[in-house]
């Protein structure tokens, strides 16, 4: 029979304790979806293209739409009239989805 002295069940008390305290205190992202400010559903081509153009200049830095054209193949505008028509699988490089 294991024997338990009054310090380790106070450190099991205090783990405990602690965990019930930082469990509800710890969040990645609120309860607010990412993008709340996005353009409706029924949005122009120009709305998303602003809104998409802000997005990666405020979270990516200037330059990086220029970055991700570059790299994916396709322009903020192409991606934004896709978004207005509803045709946002396409994929990169005309890779079709079935």
């Amino acid at each position: 029979m294991t024997n338990f002295t009054i310090g380790r069940w106070l450190l099991v008390a205090l783990a405990i304790i602690g965990l019930a305290f930082v469990a509800p205190v710890v969040s990645a992202h609120g309860s607010d979806t990412t993008a709340d400010d996005a353009p409706t559903n029924n949005a122009t081509a120009d709305e998303w293209a602003t809104w998409m153009e802000a997005q990666m200049t405020e979270h990516m830095g200037p330059g990086s739409v220029e970055w991700m054209e570059s790299h994916m193949g396709v322009t903020v505008d192409e991606m934004a009239q896709d978004m207005a028509d509803d045709d946002y699988d396409r994929g990169m490089y005309g890779q079709g989805h079935c």
